[in-house]
């Protein structure tokens, strides 16, 4: 069984440093990042559960909802990463997105 701990500490981190910035860095972009890989994970989650289907977009809940949205997003990733080279590209990406934020 792949240990996915990095993804999910990744994740963890960047929403606790979300729910900890101002609401001044959210609007600037840290929302909109966070948001932007959230949709990134799950679009990845849903092309490993389903396969050939369209996968749907995750909606814009707002600037405080990013943190639980990138969350959410990334548990669900990390259960069906199938190998290590899914789960190394995935904490870059976490990480990326994070410096991208400023956060």
């Amino acid at each position: 069984m792949l240990d996915t701990t990095p993804l999910t500490r990744a994740v963890e981190h960047f929403a606790d440093r979300l729910r900890a910035a101002p609401q001044s860095r959210l609007q600037r972009s840290a929302a909109a990042e966070a948001l932007g890989l959230a949709r990134e994970l799950a679009r990845r989650a849903q092309q490993v559960e389903e396969p050939g289907r369209e996968p749907r977009v995750m909606p814009d809940a707002g600037m405080f909802a990013a943190a639980d949205q990138i969350t959410v997003a990334g548990h669900d990733l990390a259960l069906v990463l199938r190998d290590e080279g899914e789960l190394e590209a995935a904490v870059a990406l976490v990480e990326e997105a994070q410096k991208r934020a400023g956060v």
